[in-house]
């Protein structure tokens, strides 16, 4: 339920802060020159990402530019002037419209007792929560699990297909895009027309940036980023398909991450 990522509300104006952002000072040019430098000197092919050169484009208009411009400072004035116990109402009214088509995913790998707790979430939260604003059956012991399409594709062992870093959007992946499409055609999503829903995965979005505030420095540290948001991505998708419960890592995998971590090292 992400085709409409956080900044999907941003295009239009991105055009408007680019012409007065002057946006990369000395140090920032100097700090991406030098990892651009380390990254081109050490690199290594990674089958899950064939299209590296253009996502790492992406990555630095979505990271470098509409992050710190427009939606960061966005999100840190949701935070600033925007209630908490708003805000969490506002993020649990977007998530009641996702329980549905959980359900429908949940039944799809044969969780009838997870597809049974998201119809009780939703029949209860659109109810006595308000329309889900209150979020009322997790205080009747039914907590939230949403599940894309996307997992129950990744649960029958279709691959991620190429990584993505779409422009906007963020990082994504073919299987997560398809899973996106589907999720958007079960009821009630595919009622809502399409300016209601960028509102809402706008708010979606503030939400879930407001999380990381505080992490910032951690990717703002490293080597490569760019690596750092992909293999970060990759482990999210892993753990959500297994529900937490990894398996032990393959054997080509765990090659293949050694091998990677002995380049990044020798950086």
């Amino acid at each position: 339920m992400t085709t409409l990522r956080w900044g999907s509300v941003l295009v239009a104006l991105l055009a408007t802060f680019s012409a007065n952002a002057g946006y990369e000072n000395a140090q920032v040019q100097e700090r991406e020159e030098i990892r651009r430098e380390a990254y081109y000197a050490n690199r290594i092919y990674d089958p899950r990402d064939p299209l590296e050169d253009m996502n790492r484009a992406f990555y630095h208009l979505n990271f470098n530019i509409i992050d710190p411009y427009v939606f960061r400072p966005l999100t840190v004035a949701y935070v600033e002037y925007v209630p908490e116990l708003a805000r969490e109402g506002i993020n649990n009214f977007v998530l009641n419209f996702e329980e549905p088509s959980s359900a429908v995913n949940n039944l799809l790998q044969g969780k009838g007792g997870d597809s049974a707790n998201n119809v009780g979430r939703f029949a209860v939260n659109s109810t006595i929560g308000i329309l889900g604003v209150i979020d009322v059956a997790k205080y009747m012991g039914m907590e939230r699990k949403l599940d894309e399409f996307g997992e129950v594709l990744g649960y029958y062992g279709v691959s991620d297909g190429a990584y993505l870093m779409l422009p906007v959007m963020g990082p994504s992946s073919v299987r997560e895009e398809v899973g996106d499409y589907v999720d958007n055609s079960y009821w009630p999503l595919s009622k809502i027309g399409f300016w209601p829903k960028l509102l809402m995965n706008t708010f979606k979005g503030l939400y879930a940036r407001a999380q990381l505030l505080e992490q910032e420095s951690f990717l703002e540290t490293s080597l490569d980023p760019y690596a750092v948001v992909k293999e970060g991505y990759f482990q999210r998708v892993r753990y959500q398909v297994y529900d937490g419960q990894l398996p032990d890592v393959e054997p080509e995998d765990d090659a293949f991450l050694e091998d990677y971590l002995d380049e990044i090292d020798s950086m």
